[in-house]
């Protein structure tokens, strides 16, 4: 799990601060067309591979989905504006975490520091080398966060951190991801909204991890921080040009150029991350979603990299019945 992209992870997880948008170039559009065209077949193997924008029917019930992208960018104007019927027909929206759940995490946060402070153990200045200490120093310097404070963060914590590029970055600023911008919408129409898992998940998927593979996680991320700004392009480009899919591929790409990662070892890594961050929650949130959609119209908003793949929600709500067909985001 230790090459798994840090900007990948900040893909996977339901609130970032504002994110203005980044200068760079897109590492995809750098390849060869036929590395391209390579690439864009591995993600077609995958059920759902293309596509932001769903509707998941049976009679009487209709779900609406919609992968999200959760830094800001202003191309998500566009699809607020495409999602606003929806919005006024719908009875609930279903996202990652509601505002009672980010509520809940501030307060767990702040009431035992702990879960993000190591508040007995060595410091990440003591377990990294030098050389790797003093990259991330100045990688949370340019995030706004002094060295002494990181040293003493958990290093999963770090690993989100480092998923949001220092380009432009506010972390004062509150979310105005996609998620957000349909939670404050909806908060604004009196909409119902409900979380699709429980405000504490993001602490027991990391805490699945050892201290190594997470301290692996941060040298990993190191190793990309030159092209933090790239890859933030690049994976924004994909999502808004609609391939989830790619993002999933690129990443793999990306690890494979690193020294001692072989094909095999990529390949198993990248399935148990995909199953702590992606598969074991898509199937919990099955049953919040059909419930939800018996009850009257639905909207889902959730990370665009949850809707692919064998055990993707559109995959997992075909095998429950229902009809699944692509909708467009264009007027």
């Amino acid at each position: 799990m230790r090459q798994f992209s840090a900007i990948l992870v900040g893909l996977l997880i339901f609130s970032t601060p504002a994110l203005a948008e980044c200068q760079g170039q897109n590492l995809i559009d750098q390849l060869s067309p036929d590395a391209q065209t390579a690439l864009r077949a591995e993600a077609a193997k995958q059920p759902y591979a293309i596509g932001n924008y769903w509707l998941a029917t049976k009679p009487g019930q209709k779900i609406t989905l919609i992968g999200t992208y959760h830094f800001d960018d202003p191309r998500h104007t566009a699809t607020m504006a495409a999602l606003a019927p929806v919005l006024a027909e719908a009875k609930t929206l279903l996202v990652e975490a509601g505002p009672k759940e980010e509520d809940s995490l501030k307060a767990r946060m702040a009431d035992d520091p702990s879960l993000i402070v190591n508040t007995d153990g060595p410091t990440l200045a003591e377990v990294l080398s030098p050389a790797d200490w003093q990259h991330l120093s100045k990688a949370a310097n340019d995030r706004g966060v002094p060295a002494f404070m990181v040293a003493k963060f958990r290093p999963w914590y770090v690993s989100v951190l480092l998923a949001m590029p220092a380009c432009s970055m506010d972390i004062t600023a509150p979310p105005e991801g996609l998620d957000a911008q349909l939670m404050k919408a909806a908060t604004a129409r009196d909409l119902p909204i409900q979380a699709l898992e429980p405000y504490d998940t993001l602490f027991s998927i990391f805490g699945q991890m050892s201290q190594a593979e997470q301290i692996d996680m941060i040298t990993s991320a190191l190793a990309l921080e030159d092209k933090s700004a790239d890859m933030a392009v690049t994976l924004a480009d994909a999502y808004f040009a609609e391939e989830g899919r790619l993002i999933w591929e690129f990443s793999k790409l990306q690890s494979l150029q690193m020294p001692g990662f072989t094909p095999e070892r990529v390949e198993r890594e990248f399935a148990v991350m995909e199953k702590l961050m992606m598969n074991d929650r898509n199937q919990s949130w099955i049953p919040v979603i059909t419930a939800a959609a018996a009850k009257g119209t639905v909207l889902v908003a959730f990370g665009a990299l949850h809707l692919s793949g064998k055990q993707g929600v559109l995959n997992l709500l075909k095998a429950q019945g229902y009809t699944v067909t692509r909708q467009s985001l264009l007027p």
